[in-house]
């Protein structure tokens, strides 16, 4: 495996870009800022390599972007209802920076920071501390994400963290994918399963009601493979109140998600320990910086698949937990793995 390294300069400090080669030439490229994903370059079924995740020219323009492009979102990744939440008897006060509630750890959360990082055995660790009330956080917190690529074109992303007192986290990676290339414009003909025959129904913030639903009947129906835009534009609330998917699912196996794109023969398998999976559309990439076409994308040119837990967990007693007690360890796995033909 080789790997090289660049730095760019930014306004909070100087960015690390790792680019990690496999033995058939198929790459990653990750970043710093964020501990994000700037490129996945991955054969297509006439064995051309094409980057196959969003993103942007400069990478010192993901710092401080509405779509979260490509980084991990923190403390809390998703939605925190009213941006309130208690914990062994105290209420805690978050920023509300998304309408009425509070989304992926505030408005700069660890998305927008510098991360340490090293390079380790076929890939990258990135570390960040994050201090006792940062954010309205209880807690310093110790964060990791390892980055593993493979001869197989299989990246792994192992995310653990330790926390001084007990606190509340929720971790994911936010990369945007189009299997016909990154700058190849919409996902609606892109098919996608999910292994999940329950969601979770909405507000109109798009905060969960409570409620786990079945999917079937209702264009939330993913057990088998369809059209990412054959229901995207249904007159049905979720829909109308996203302006596309922007919606969790909750998982039934370790499979989770799978993607494909006929055009590319490219295939995305989705594997994870997480209990739930967020998909978004990109119902919102319009005013997005410049990428790499020299265009900027407009909605729906991207689908993120947020392997998480529930959004509004720290609030609804039902869902899984997300408290990470004092000098407990906090673990999970998701895995991307590329490949063609059926």
């Amino acid at each position: 495996m080789k790997i090289t390294t660049r730095r760019y300069p930014s306004e909070i400090g100087e960015i690390v870009t790792y680019k990690i080669v496999n033995s058939k030439g198929a790459s990653v490229v990750l970043s710093s800022l964020g501990a994000g994903i700037l490129e996945v370059n991955v054969p297509n079924k006439m064995g051309r390599i094409e980057n196959v995740a969003l993103g942007y020219a400069n990478p010192a323009d993901y710092l401080d972007d509405g779509p979260c492009m490509g980084k991990i979102p923190g403390r809390y990744a998703n939605r925190i209802g009213a941006g309130k939440f208690s914990l062994d008897g105290k209420e805690y006060t978050l920023a509300v920076n998304n309408g009425p509630n509070h989304l992926h750890g505030g408005p700069t959360g660890f998305q927008n920071r510098l991360w340490n990082s090293c390079i380790i055995p076929d890939g990258v660790r990135f570390e960040y501390t994050s201090a006792d009330g940062e954010e309205g956080y209880p807690g310093e917190l110790k964060v990791t994400a390892e980055y593993r690529w493979t001869d197989r074109n299989k990246l792994k992303l192992t995310l653990t963290a330790v926390s001084t007192k007990d606190t509340i986290i929720n971790l994911t990676n936010h990369c945007y994918w189009n299997l016909r290339g990154a700058d190849a414009g919409n996902i609606f003909d892109h098919k996608l399963r999910i292994n999940a025959w329950r969601w979770l129904p909405t507000d109109e913030s798009l905060l969960p009601t409570g409620e786990i639903a079945p999917v079937e009947g209702t264009p939330m129906d993913f057990r088998k493979l369809k059209p990412i835009g054959r229901n995207v534009r249904a007159n049905f609330p979720a829909l109308v109140y996203g302006k596309g998917y922007d919606n969790c699912w909750v998982l039934d196996s370790e499979e989770a998600v799978v993607l494909k794109e006929t055009v590319s023969g490219r295939k995305l398998t989705v594997r994870t320990d997480q209990p739930a999976v967020q998909v978004y559309t990109g119902n919102w990439l319009v005013g997005s910086p410049v990428n790499h076409s020299g265009h900027r994308y407009l909605d729906y040119d991207g689908v993120a698949i947020e392997a998480q837990n529930f959004p509004d967990a720290p609030n609804k007693s039902h869902f899984p937990s997300p408290v990470l007690k004092a000098g407990e360890k906090y673990s999970r796995f998701i895995s991307f793995e590329f490949s063609t033909g059926s």
